[in-house]
């Protein structure tokens, strides 16, 4: 890529009306060579007033989760936690007209745009909402989930004490202490990169270490996801979007957080720790310092990336991100009208998917 093109870019990303470093040139752009090998994806960009304006990556599948239903979708992978485009702010409308105007014109087989991983809430999904009115395009939310998300006026001390009980705040005391009778326990906590690569090594490893690598879905299981991890931990470091924390005992970690500050937002990206430990819940641990992050006034919230439900992260982050997938008719009556089909089997399917 041209440096003209990645600093429009960079540049985009920093004027976006929701961030996501995920489709930001430091993770994106490793992120294909890691995982498109086939250059399957491409970047679809709006161009405004002579600047990039949009920009998301788009790819033709040929099922829709396992059935043979060609359509078009935003580019997400298993490490790619949101969907959402990037779009300078007040251009949102423009972004989502012309991204619909392109499908309608290069729909191919596709028979309908699907959009993965998408936030169900923010001025995106607002102009994407008032577009679809407005052009009376079909559309569903086929699947939607409520993720944990911190954003609370209050400090780390009182959002715990009003996210967990006195008996429960009693136990992490405790297993605090009986962890520092092991040994020298501190916590570092680092937003440059000095000692990058070795602590992205002892991540790899300490998640490796545990049930993911046993289940062989740990980022060092594949090469793939480590060259993936490695790039991003640079990239972010490089333009100062990198938090590392670490929990540490006689100087080896036994929990680790690596998070992405894009404000006014920041991504708790990814998470490991010790098992030999776990009676002494380091992650949880390690969670009750990351609460330090309320009181940083360039940040407003923070996005867990975890599943809904999450067994640990639910019972301390009190609020709630929806985040979807959405489907979306394109091309011709033809083809609209078999999307329809498609979208009634899609809800009938998932009803729970309409209350958004």
């Amino acid at each position: 890529m041209a440096p003209n093109a990645r600093l429009a870019w960079d540049a985009l990303a920093e004027r976006a009306s929701e961030p996501n470093p995920f489709f930001e040139s430091w993770y994106l752009l490793p992120a294909l060579r890691a995982l498109d090998p086939g250059h399957e994806a491409r970047l679809l960009r709006l161009n405004h007033d002579g600047q990039l304006a949009g920009l998301m990556p788009l790819v033709r599948e040929r099922s829709y989760y396992g059935r043979p239903l060609p359509h078009l979708r935003n580019w997400v992978h298993a490490n790619c936690f949101l969907g959402a485009p990037l779009v300078a702010n007040g251009s949102e409308h423009a972004f989502w007209q012309a991204l619909l105007e392109w499908c309608d014109g290069n729909a191919g087989m596709a028979l309908f745009l699907h959009l993965g991983t998408m936030p169900l809430d923010g001025p995106l999904h607002a102009a994407l909402v008032d577009v679809l009115t407005l052009q009376n395009r079909s559309n569903g939310i086929v699947f939607r989930e409520d993720r944990a998300m911190l954003a609370s006026p209050l400090g780390p001390d009182a959002y715990l004490e009003a996210a967990l009980s006195g008996k429960k705040r009693k136990e992490l005391r405790r297993q605090h202490t009986r962890l520092a009778e092991l040994g020298e326990l501190r916590v570092v906590r680092q937003d440059d990169d000095a000692n990058l690569s070795r602590w992205t090594e002892q991540f790899l490893a300490l998640e490796a270490s545990g049930w993911k690598g046993a289940a062989g879905s740990a980022l060092a299981s594949h090469q793939a996801t480590t060259a993936l991890f490695t790039e991003a931990m640079a990239g972010a470091a490089a333009r100062g979007k990198l938090e590392r924390l670490s929990l540490e005992l006689d100087g080896q970690p036994i929990a680790m957080l690596a998070s992405f500050l894009t404000p006014p937002g920041a991504y708790s990206y990814k998470t490991a720790f010790d098992e030999r430990f776990a009676r002494y819940s380091p992650g949880v641990l390690l969670q009750r310092e990351n609460l330090a992050v309320l009181d940083r006034p360039d940040i407003a919230w923070t996005d867990s990336c975890a599943a809904a439900d999450h067994p640990m992260i639910d019972h301390i982050w009190r609020e709630r991100r929806p985040v979807g997938r959405l489907s979306i008719a394109i091309g011709g009556k033809l083809r609209r009208s078999l999307f329809n089909l498609i979208l009634k089997a899609a809800i009938g399917r998932n009803p729970a998917g309409l209350t958004a």
